[in-house]
C-alpha cells in the first residue's frame, strides 16, 4: 500500500520540493497552505503529473484553535481519497522568516514566530498523534541558525533550537509506538523564504557560499531530497537526531 505524507506549508519552497521528491518516491501527499490556493493547486497538479494522488488543505499553523477541526478534516479527506484515516509521515515544515535586529524585535514579532514555529509544531503534532501509524516517521524542520548565529535571526534561531529539543522529547515519548522523530536543519537555501534574501541578494549569496564547505548556497533539491531519504529509506532506527543539511555552512 502506498505511503501517505502530510506536509505543512507544502505549496511552496522547501515544502513543495519535499512533496515532489516524495511523489517521485511513490508517496501520496496531503499538503497544507496558508492562503495562496493557486500555488497549492499547482503543487497538487505537479504531484498528480508524477502519478501520485495529492490533496491540499488550508491551515494556519499559527492558530492552534483550528487544529481540532483540521484533524477531523484530515481524517475525512484520508477516508474519501484512500479509504483510511491515518498517515505514515508528518513533515512539520510551515514557517515564515523575519530579519530583525535583537534590539528592535517587538513582542508582536516574538509571538507571531512562536505561534508558527514552536507552539504550532507542538500542538499540531499532538492533535495528529492518533492519525499517525505506529512505525511512522515525523520530521521537524529546524535551521542551521540554531547552531550558528547571524544578526537578525535571534527569534527564529532560538525557536528552531526549541524545536530540536522538542524533537528529542517526541522521539523518547513516541518510541513505544516505533515512531521515529528527527529534525532536519537546512542551511541557507535559495528560495523565496524571508523575502528571498539568500536567493535574490548577490552579496548575501556570495557571503554564504564563501562560508560553506561545499562552496555554494543550498538549493531546494538539497533539502527535499534529504527529507525524502530520511522518510522512505531504511532509517527507522534513526530517531531523536538533528541532521543538518547545509553543505558545511559555518564550519
Amino acid at each position: 500500500m502506498p505511503k501517505i505524507a502530510l506536509i505543512t506549508g507544502g505549496s511552496r519552497g522547501l515544502g513543495r520540493n519535499t512533496a515532489v521528491h516524495l511523489a517521485r518516491a511513490g508517496v501520496n501527499v496531503v499538503l497544507t497552505y496558508h492562503s495562496n490556493n493557486a500555488e497549492a493547486d499547482a503543487a497538487v497538479a505537479e504531484i498528480v503529473d508524477l502519478g501520485r494522488k495529492a490533496v491540499a488543505l488550508q491551515l494556519d499553523t499559527g492558530d492552534a484553535v483550528t487544529f481540532d477541526a483540521f484533524a477531523s478534516q484530515l481524517r475525512e479527506v484520508l477516508k474519501e481519497n484512500w479509504d483510511r484515516e491515518t498517515i505514515d509521515y508528518l513533515v512539520n515544515n510551515a514557517g515564515i522568516g523575519l530579519h530583525v535586529p535583537f534590539a528592535e524585535a517587538t513582542e508582536a514579532d516574538f509571538d507571531r514566530l512562536t505561534n508558527i514555529h514552536f507552539k504550532g509544531v507542538f500542538f499540531l503534532t499532538q492533535k495528529l498523534l492518533p492519525s499517525i501509524v505506529d512505525g511512522g516517521k515525523i520530521v521537524n524542520l529546524s535551521s542551521g541558525l540554531a547552531r550558528f548565529a547571524y544578526p537578525g535571526a535571534s527569534i527564529y534561531g532560538s525557536l528552531k533550537g526549541a524545536v530540536e529539543v522538542l524533537t528529542r522529547y517526541l522521539a523518547k515519548e513516541l518510541g513505544p509506538r516505533r515512531i521515529a522523530v528527527n529534525a532536519i536543519a537546512p542551511g541557507a537555501i535559495e528560495t523565496d523564504f524571508g523575502g528571498g534574501r539568500v536567493r535574490d541578494n548577490p552579496e548575501i549569496n556570495k557571503q554564504v557560499a564563501a562560508n560553506t564547505a561545499m562552496g555554494r548556497v543550498g538549493l531546494p533539491d538539497d533539502v527535499g531530497g534529504a527529507i525524502t531519504a530520511l522518510l522512505v529509506g531504511e532509517t527507522g532506527w534513526v530517531t531523536g537526531q538533528r541532521i543538518e543539511v547545509s553543505g558545511g555552512q559555518g564550519l
